[in-house]
This record gives C-alpha cells, structure tokens and sequence, in this order.
C-alpha cells in the first residue's frame, strides 16, 4: 500500500475518532505528497524513496520549529510541532540507535578505504544513501567527523 493511500485511510480514522491534533499531522503529510505529485508531473505516483524523502523533510522542519519556537518561549507552538512529529515519525522507519550508528558508519568507512578527514566526502556519500530515512544527516555528519579524526 503506498504511502498516500495509507495517509487517506488514517485520515478518515481520525475524523472518525474526532482526533483533531492527529488529523492536522496527517493532512500536513497529504499536503506534502500532493505538492511533490503535482510539481514533477508524477502520474503513476510517487516512489518509495520519494515518500521517505517527503517525511524526512517533513520531520526535520518540525524539529527545526519545535527549536525555535522553545528559544522563544513558545511553549504552545512547540506542542502542536511536537504533536505532528509524533504523528509523521509513525510512517519514517525505525531510527538507528547511537551505536547501531557507530557500527554502520565504520563498516562504511572501512569498505571505503577511507584514511582521514580527507576522505569524508566519500563516506558520507555512501553513509546518506544507506542510511536515508534511518538516521538524521547531521547525527551522520558528526559522527563521521568523530570517527575519521582521532
């Protein structure tokens, strides 16, 4: 079942369940499949990878908001953020954990070759695309950092 049809069938139950705070997080995730749908022309849909990258966007602007807005003592804000994150971080896959990370990333690094600072590019490279959607790209970065300078 693709991402959107699985988005329209937990709308529905949200409606049904009066669950406002749920149903605003959902929608958002709809409004962003349709602007990706309509932008590039897509009429068979969007591909799986497609849909993780949407989320994963989707997530990091509401962790973004949710910094901001509790710098500004915002607390308010911050829960309707916090409340949508919830919501979309259903649908991304599991999170890796920090040392689940850590073994990913030296495994990359030792098919890679890589020496040194030097060789980061080549890492993260093959770190983002195997790892898309399982870890945060700066959580990726600075451990890539850490474990290429000793």
């Amino acid at each position: 079942m693709s991402l959107k049809t699985n988005i329209e069938k937990e709308i529905k139950q949200a409606m049904l369940a009066k669950d406002k705070d749920r149903l605003r997080g959902l929608r958002a995730i709809k409004s962003m499949i349709m602007l990706e749908e309509t932008k590039g022309g897509n009429e068979n849909g969007l591909s799986d990878a497609e849909e993780l990258q949407i989320l994963t966007k989707a997530a990091k602007q509401r962790k973004d908001s949710i910094e901001i807005f509790e710098k500004q003592g915002r607390k308010d804000l911050a829960e309707v953020e916090a409340t949508e994150l919830d919501v979309i971080s259903e649908f991304l896959p599991k999170q890796l954990s920090d040392e689940e990370l850590t073994a990913e990333l030296e495994a990359i690094i030792s098919q890679t070759g890589a020496a040194g600072p030097k060789d980061m590019g080549k890492v993260m490279g093959m770190a983002t695309k195997k790892l898309a959607g399982k870890a945060d790209g700066k959580a990726i970065s600075q451990k890539v950092k850490a474990l290429l300078n000793p």
